[in-house]
Formats: structure tokens, C-alpha cells, sequence
């Protein structure tokens, strides 16, 4: 995956500060290699599988400083120390991916050596990050709870509201269709890879 921060002429280099949470989100198991900075205002990681990159790509996309490229493909074996001496068709694929990602709309891409199976994990990839960047505030509040494992009720009461509420807010903020449907687009990942 290479991540490419978006506006960095116009503002300040947030790289440091997305290696140290990636660092602190990503668990050990799901990293191959750690993100690191490769030059300038981009970063790379390897990751072990599909689903720790639909996660990783819809986290960065949600704030809209991140443009992100999705590589398929085998990388060179064995695998160097660091992500940034590592070589291999997976690497070209998410260079390719990271440039179409700065200007399609949803910032996310994904590339492959067979583009109509990337393309339809793209597919599913930007509908997903449309979903994450047009979530509102309290949307992403219960969300957020949700994700750490509460229940509606608990979830309600952290945040002072209904159980109703808090269902409305995950109708509104489409949070099942989005976990129902991120499994599905690690599968076409992996469809992809193959």
C-alpha cells in the first residue's frame, strides 16, 4: 500500500504523525513490513491480507488527507528489512494505484495484473470510502463505539441518548451495509491477487 498525502503543499507534513498511528492501530499480526516514509509526503507498508488493507485504506481515507494505492501482486523474495528496499509487481501496482487515487474521486485505487478484477475491488473500495467521508460527527460517534465492541445500549449510554437514537445514527451512517460489505471487498482483493 502507498499512501499519499493529500494538500501537503498547503499544509503541514502529517506523515510522522500517520506512522505513529498506523504503528499503534495496525496489530503485529496484520503488518508484514511497518509503514514508512518513502519520500516526501508518501509512505508505504506491506500488509498481510486483505482485510488489514480494506480496514488501513477506508481509516485513511475517512479524513480526507490521504490519497490511497492498493498493489496486488507478488512481492520479491526474501523480503528486505525495510518496506522501502522491498521490490516486486505489488510495488509497481500500488505506485500505479497511489497516482490514479490523487485524482479519482473517493482518493482510493487499487491496481493489478488483471485490471477488470482490480477494478472490481476498486469498485467496492470507493463505494465504501464514500460511505466513511460522508458519515457525520454522531454517525462516526456510535460508530466508533460500535467498533470497540459495545452494544447499542452501551453505546447509548456512553453518549447520553436513546438505544433508539443510536440505531438511528447507524441507519443514518449505513454502518452494517459498510461491515457486511468489507469482507466482500477483501475477497475481491484476493480474487484480484490470485
Amino acid at each position: 500500500m502507498t499512501v499519499d498525502q493529500r494538500g501537503s503543499q498547503r499544509g503541514h507534513d502529517l506523515i510522522d504523525a500517520l506512522l505513529r498511528e498506523l504503528a499503534d492501530d495496525l496489530p503485529p499480526a496484520a503488518v508484514v513490513r511497518p509503514f514508512e516514509r518513502t519520500a516526501g509526503d508518501e509512505a508505504q507498508g506491506l500488509l498481510a491480507g486483505a482485510e488489514h488493507a480494506v480496514r488501513t485504506a477506508l481509516n485513511l481515507v475517512r479524513n480526507g488527507s490521504w490519497s490511497v494505492g492498493l498493489g496486488l501482486g507478488p512481492v520479491r523474495e526474501p523480503i528486505p528489512a525495510s518496506v522501502r528496499a522491498a521490490t516486486g509487481p505489488a510495488f509497481v501496482h500500488a505506485r500505479k494505484a497511489v497516482l490514479r487515487a490523487k485524482s479519482s474521486p473517493r482518493h482510493v485505487a487499487v491496481c493489478g495484473s488483471d485490471s477488470q478484477a482490480a477494478g472490481d475491488a476498486e469498485a467496492l473500495l470507493a463505494l465504501l470510502a464514500a460511505i466513511v467521508q460522508r458519515r457525520s460527527r454522531p454517525g462516526w460517534e456510535v460508530a466508533d463505539l460500535m467498533a470497540t465492541g459495545m452494544t447499542q445500549q452501551e453505546a447509548a449510554s456512553r453518549l447520553g441518548i436513546s438505544p433508539q437514537a443510536v440505531s438511528q445514527r447507524l441507519h443514518a451512517a449505513l454502518w452494517q451495509e459498510q461491515r457486511r460489505a468489507e469482507p466482500v471487498a477483501a475477497r475481491l482483493l484476493d480474487a484480484a491477487d490470485a
